[in-house]
């Protein structure tokens, strides 16, 4: 299997490779325009300045009275190959003797003969090179009376031009190799800090969260690493809360339990006394009941976190809801002194929702505030409703919760420092209950002044 350490350095040597030698065929193909270009008009310039001495001065006498008298004219201007060719193509002289018995109808000529100049490159077969030949027609006034044609050897010119070509592959070489080092001192600084954070990971894997992430780089690797703390941090404050949550839950499983071994005890020796039997009973029925209590939130809890939980809708007439909790709450409140009060506006519409888990949170909600109110305090409950929406409203005169504590007291687990909670997972049950009404719950308090609870529950028509 591949490492990324080598996908990346592959990937990025493939890059320079291509643009070095991309680059290079441009250079090289720009070079070889350049110096073709150049001798071209070196050749362009001294032909033309041999036949326009032709036109002037010779131009009186015919062509192979020039070729015989003033032949030596036409080279005085170049070193090239020089030929002299009729207007039929056929070749009536040359410098260094080639005479070709068959007319030349090559791209230069057939230009030069129709008036143009014309140059052409290609093979001969007296010159292993290629070569290039520049024509130009040779007039007697305006009538053309032959072709004047100049032709070099590219041996010289292609050599710089490979020269060159070579001193650029030279230069491509060292910056492809330059480029691999630099490739993979890049895929370490890459791979270094996701090797780092992947260690981390694998030993966070294996249980160990204590372990940290070291962050080298301020990019996605470094967000990962940061991510990867956060989550370590997460999972043992949730692992601590989990922890102290069943130490809480087992404390106050075994505290009805001992009450209840207690009174059997005391009944088993004491079964003929009717008043220690009487409240020995009433103990143990209210423990089973407190017992009974805590599995039942125990399971439903347990049904929230495993998603298994479901709502049974039906024709709800939150007025009559309102009311059933008034009146068995009511009695509690008198008990405790405290002044408890309803408010709910007339004739509110008939929704589809579950009664019994409205029922459930209204009940914890009120419960904890209840516990929290000292004596001769108020605990009001209104409900009311506002663009399509049930809102109901909780507020106590209670202890209040501390800052640092608010945002975490629906989380799973979470127990206050003033909490009374067996399990610290009421509020967490209600915000799962109202999430799966589509509603919103929020808390609002203040240290020493009460706490504000504020319920929204959209209208919704049964189908």
């Amino acid at each position: 299997m591949k490492s990324i350490k080598k996908r990346l350095a592959i990937n990025f040597i493939f890059i320079v490779v291509i643009t070095v030698v991309t680059l290079e065929i441009f250079l090289i193909n720009i070079v070889k325009e350049n110096y073709y270009k150049n001798l071209e008009e070196s050749l362009n310039n001294q032909i033309r300045l041999s036949a326009d001495l032709y036109s002037r001065y010779f131009s009186d006498a015919t062509l192979h009275e020039n070729i015989l008298n003033n032949v030596d004219t036409f080279w005085k201007q170049t070193k090239a190959q020089v030929e002299i060719l009729d207007k039929s193509g056929m070749v009536l002289m040359d410098s260094i003797g080639v005479i070709s018995p068959n007319p030349i109808n090559t791209e230069d000529v057939i230009k030069a003969i129709n008036g143009e100049r014309g140059t052409w490159i290609g093979k001969v077969e007296y010159d292993e090179h290629k070569v290039m030949a520049i024509s130009y027609p040779l007039k007697s006034g305006e009538n053309i009376v032959g072709v004047l044609r100049f032709i070099t050897s590219l041996r010289e010119v292609n050599q710089d031009i490979k020269t060159i070509s070579l001193i650029f592959i030279g230069f491509g070489g060292i910056v492809i190799l330059i480029s691999s080092l630099v490739a993979v001192l890049l895929a370490n600084t890459i791979i270094g800090p996701l090797k780092s954070v992947t260690e981390s990971a694998e030993k966070m894997a294996l249980g160990d969260f204590k372990t940290k992430s070291i962050k080298k780089y301020d990019d996605e690797i470094g967000k990962l690493s940061d991510t990867l703390n956060y989550m370590a941090q997460e999972i043992m404050k949730k692992d601590a809360l989990k922890n102290d949550f069943i130490s809480s839950v087992s404390h106050e499983l075994r505290t009805p339990l001992t009450s209840i071994k207690g009174w059997a005890i005391t009944l088993k020796h004491s079964y003929d006394d009717r008043e220690i039997l009487s409240d020995g009973l009433d103990i143990i029925e209210a423990e089973s009941d407190r017992l009974t209590n805590m599995v039942e939130e125990l399971l439903d809890f347990s049904k929230f976190v495993s998603g298994k939980i479901t709502l049974e809708k039906e024709d709800l007439n939150i007025n009559n809801i309102i009311e059933h909790i008034r009146k068995q709450l009511t009695p509690r409140a008198t008990r405790d002194n405290i002044n408890f009060k309803v408010m709910v506006e007339d004739n509110m519409p008939i929704t589809c929702s579950d009664g019994n888990r409205l029922k459930q949170v209204f009940i914890n909600v009120l419960d904890n505030a209840f516990k929290f109110t000292p004596s001769g305090g108020s605990v009001v409950l209104t409900a009311s409703y506002e663009d399509n929406n049930f809102v109901f409203n909780i507020k106590d005169t209670g202890c209040g919760i501390a800052e640092e504590d608010l945002p975490k007291v629906k989380e799973k687990f979470y127990k206050g420092k003033t909490s009374q909670s067996q399990s610290g997972i009421g509020l967490s049950i209600c915000d799962e209950i109202i999430k799966l009404m589509n509603g919103t719950f929020e808390i609002r308090s203040e240290l020493n002044r009460g706490t504000e609870i504020i319920i929204n529950v959209p209208f919704e028509e049964c189908v």
